[in-house]
């Protein structure tokens, strides 16, 4: 689900923590050793997203926030902020080039470079985390 979260807008924010949950708490953040990701630099994205991503000249970046049942992708577009809400049932993450993963969700997918160390140690914390909190499939049953 991709919103338009730049205004404080209480709908938007219950369709966001119904989907993944509310924020982590402080003791949560604390074992997790943080909850975000650092800055990541856009290489590719879906049609939808990169439409909005043309509309200014700025460095294509985003920033991902781990909650309790999924992640959020920010991004920017001219002065708005944007969030893919990805719940972990629909969450894929592909690391298709050496310095690149992929983060999908239905049709909506986002690449990203990983050209420093600390980026694939957060992509290692957050598919760790995820296999912690994902719920059960039918094939672990």
């Amino acid at each position: 689900m991709l919103l338009n979260v730049s205004y404080n807008n209480p709908d938007i924010k219950e369709k966001i923590d119904r989907e993944v949950g509310k924020t982590l708490t402080l003791v949560d953040r604390f074992k997790l050793k943080g909850s975000g990701s650092p800055r990541l630099i856009i290489t590719s994205v879906s049609i939808d997203i990169h439409n909005l991503l043309v509309l200014d000249n700025n460095r294509n970046t985003c920033n991902i926030e781990i909650r309790p049942n999924g992640i959020i992708v920010r991004f920017r577009s001219l002065l708005e902020t944007y969030a893919l809400v990805i719940p972990f049932w629909k969450l894929k993450i592909y690391k298709g080039k050496a310095q690149e993963y992929s983060i999908y969700r239905d049709n909506y997918f986002i690449k990203v470079e990983a050209k420093d160390q600390n980026v694939h140690d957060f992509f290692k914390k957050l598919i760790d985390y995820r296999g912690q909190n994902a719920p059960t499939r039918i094939e672990d049953l």
